[in-house]
């Protein structure tokens, strides 16, 4: 039997709705064999996140030191990176073990407004992770971020895609959840052709970890062997599933269902 591996560098949510959490629920439900590194560990729950404890430079090169001389992955994705020092030290990882069908969610505010990655870390972001991504999955505010201009219109969505792809993405995903209307429009772009993939907007606060979910969905399918737009395609309806069955659990922005896809069919 074939195993197809996944591994998420990401930080920890003790509320299970976002983070490896997240992750490794997502690789289950597809599929893959999920593995983790941690990055930090967070205090946090649908309230907001009351804490960031960022886990040592060491034990985050051996972490992945223990995956990469061992296990070895098909697809990794990142998350929460927190740090420049991070950044660089994952960066440097993934170069030495030639990993491919890498995912980047640049993870760089929590719903409830609290800062997940620190100012001079998005110059590392830039210059040393996104040349490595396969797929880079911002959302508006974090591709306003990374691109220093303001999106409010398809066009300025699409600009900023190809700056984005020139920092040496193969392909970008700019997430549409923060955008207006009701639809939701994500932007595929791999460099040639503009795709826009539309769905109904579903209104709820139960939306924690959709960012992670989505990604961590990709980087499933691309572990066993999928083409890059249908990879992205599957993590759209997975995440579509997963707003739309809704838990309803804690007082804040709530978990999205991580098994609503397969339970679906």
């Amino acid at each position: 039997m074939k195993v197809y591996k996944a591994l998420t560098i990401a930080g920890s949510d003790s509320g299970g709705g976002a983070g490896i959490q997240a992750d490794l629920k997502t690789f289950q439900e597809l599929g893959a064999f999920g593995m983790s590194v941690v990055t930090a560990v967070t205090a946090q729950n649908t309230l907001g996140v009351q804490g960031v404890y960022p886990i040592p430079i060491a034990g985050i090169t051996e972490q992945i030191a223990a995956i990469g001389d061992d296990l070895g992955t098909d697809a990794l994705k990142t998350g929460m990176l927190f740090s420049s020092e991070v950044i660089d030290a994952v960066s440097e990882k993934i170069d030495h073990y030639g990993w491919h069908n890498v995912v980047v969610d640049p993870v760089m505010v929590a719903k409830g407004g609290a800062k997940l990655l620190q100012d001079e870390a998005i110059r590392a972001l830039i210059e040393k992770l996104i040349p490595l991504a396969t797929v880079i999955t911002p959302n508006i505010p974090e591709a306003e971020l990374l691109t220093n201009r303001d999106i409010n219109t398809l066009e300025e969505r699409k600009e900023a895609a190809k700056s984005i792809y020139n920092m040496g993405a193969k392909t970008v995903v700019i997430k549409g959840g923060h955008g207006n209307g009701q639809e939701v429009v994500d932007l595929f772009y791999d460099g040639e052709v503009f795709e826009k993939m539309v769905s109904p907007r579903i209104e709820t606060r139960h939306t924690h970890g959709t960012g992670c979910t989505f990604s961590a969905a990709i980087s499933a399918e691309l572990a066993k062997g999928k083409e890059i737009r249908e990879a992205v395609m599957t993590g759209k309806q997975f995440i579509r599933a997963a707003i739309e069955k809704q838990l309803g659990i804690g007082k804040g922005h709530g978990p999205t269902n991580h098994w609503a896809y397969n339970e679906r069919g």
